[in-house]
């Protein structure tokens, strides 16, 4: 007999059970529950609504039931639905009319709620700790490649040049990022709803306040209709890791390309490569690229639930229930790919020839020539105009602007002279760049200083 069941003349189909059923996904919150109702069966004895001696054969139960349940003695079914009238269930079996007393002053509608909120506490601070990790892994590449050089894209044309340092502050930002979002939405997150009831409170003389200080709130819920129907939360969530997958399928992507024959930058280690069934040459870059297609799904969850969400009147509909799958779903996959992502960065090869060689070509200190004539007294767009005309000359003649002869430069300008090859050279160019945020060693040796810094202080 279900716990619902008093106003129902017959059973509900069997079908309609396993539509209507959560248990299969919802389980996963049975610490959640079991703590929660610890917390609200020893604020309902503090208020005199629980006698001590009912509190304690609740609580010692419910423990018992946790034990139980994490060594693997107790399983759930389909019968009773979801997490919590399991729980229930399981506790009245064993402690008889106490535990039927346990649901006083509280509804399913905020019972979840709660739960849901204490379960993304803690996955919050989990998926933080493995982006920390990935931004360590960063830092140490960084710090070891402040002075190898490559080219930096725009267009995915060659552009300036940067250091594969500089590159990997770029993505360390981004993380970071990532690291405060998660700290906004857990800032939002940490109220208690439980006490809302159905959606209108109750008539108990309940202590809200001291149920969300036994599991670590910082306060409660403000109105008991926005208590229960609000998702915010998992939607700030799902958000804030949607982006976070963007940003991995982005350096996925570089990685990709930087593996192939045609860049060469890299070399991924065997651990976190995979093989041709077919063509004995291949070596792929399989996890990036899986990274890069389990973005798709995590954008998708948050699709789910905004739509699931999007023209559900208050309270509490049955809708909701769907907003586990999508949630659980976006966690598992930014967890299990978070890690292995930080080790395919940890054992990659950096090719830093390749690199130099391929910022050797393509004219990416062009820039430079044209703030070269600046520094002369030309105006930046006569200096941009005349490096263009350059550029031109140089490619009509397969020259690059570092095998160009004085007299060839001073064709285009009297204003060169011979110390435009010092100023053109990589390494100065590069060493020019001490605005803050830029490519030089030095200002770099800044940027990862200040990511450690972070690091530091959140972890």
């Amino acid at each position: 007999m279900k716990l619902w069941s008093g106003r129902f003349e017959k059973n509900t189909d069997a079908l309609v059970d396993e539509l209507n059923a959560s248990i299969e996904f919802d389980s996963r919150l049975y610490r959640e529950d079991i703590e929660g109702s610890i917390a609200h069966a020893e604020m309902l004895g503090s208020a005199g609504i629980l006698t001590e001696d009912d509190v304690k054969s609740i609580t010692g139960a419910l423990r018992a039931i946790l034990g139980d349940i994490e060594e693997g003695r107790l399983t759930f079914s389909l019968e009773n639905e979801d997490i919590h009238m399991s729980v229930e269930a399981e506790l009245t079996r064993r402690i008889g009319e106490a535990g039927k007393r346990l649901h006083t002053a509280r509804s399913r509608n905020d019972q979840v709620a709660l739960d849901i909120r204490l379960y993304l506490k803690k996955e919050i601070s989990e998926i933080k700790g493995l982006i920390l990790a990935l931004m360590s892994a960063l830092v140490r590449k960084a710090e070891a490649n402040t002075e190898t050089i490559m080219p930096a894209y725009t267009h995915l044309q060659r552009a300036q040049p940067t250091t594969f340092a500089h590159y990997m502050m770029a993505y360390a930002n981004m993380l970071r990022r990532d690291v405060l979002r998660l700290d906004d939405c857990l800032e939002r997150m940490n109220e208690s709803p439980l006490g809302s009831g159905a959606l209108a409170g109750t008539t108990y003389p309940i202590d809200r306040g001291m149920v969300a200080r036994a599991l670590g709130f910082a306060g409660v819920t403000q109105n008991s209709l926005d208590g229960v129907s609000d998702r915010d939360f998992a939607l700030e969530l799902l958000s804030c890791l949607s982006i976070l997958m963007m940003h991995l399928s982005r350096f996925s992507e570089e990685i990709i390309l930087w593996c192939s024959w045609e860049f060469k930058f890299i070399e991924l280690d065997d651990a976190y490569s995979t093989g041709s069934s077919i063509m004995p040459q291949k070596k792929n870059p399989d996890i990036a690229e899986l990274v890069r297609g389990k973005t798709g799904r995590v954008y998708g969850d948050l699709i789910t639930l905004l739509t699931v969400m999007k023209a559900l009147p208050l309270a509490y509909n049955k809708d909701m229930q769907e907003d586990k799958e999508p949630l659980f779903d976006a966690i598992d996959t930014a967890r299990k790919c978070l890690p292995v992502f930080t080790a395919m960065i940890d054992t990659m090869t950096i090719r830093a020839d390749n690199m130099r060689s391929a910022a050797s070509g393509g004219f990416i200190n062009a820039t430079d020539c044209a703030d070269y004539l600046v520094r002369k007294g030309l105006a930046f767009r006569d200096a941009y105009t005349v490096t263009g005309r350059i550029v031109n000359y140089c490619i009509a003649g397969k020259k690059t602007l570092e095998t160009l002869g004085l007299e060839e430069y001073r064709s285009f300008s009297p204003l060169f002279g011979e110390d435009v090859f010092e100023a053109i050279a990589l390494e100065t160019c590069l060493k020019g760049r001490k605005s803050e945020g830029g490519p030089s060693p030095d200002s770099v040796r800044a940027q990862i200083e200040y990511i450690r810094t972070f690091l530091r202080q959140t972890m």
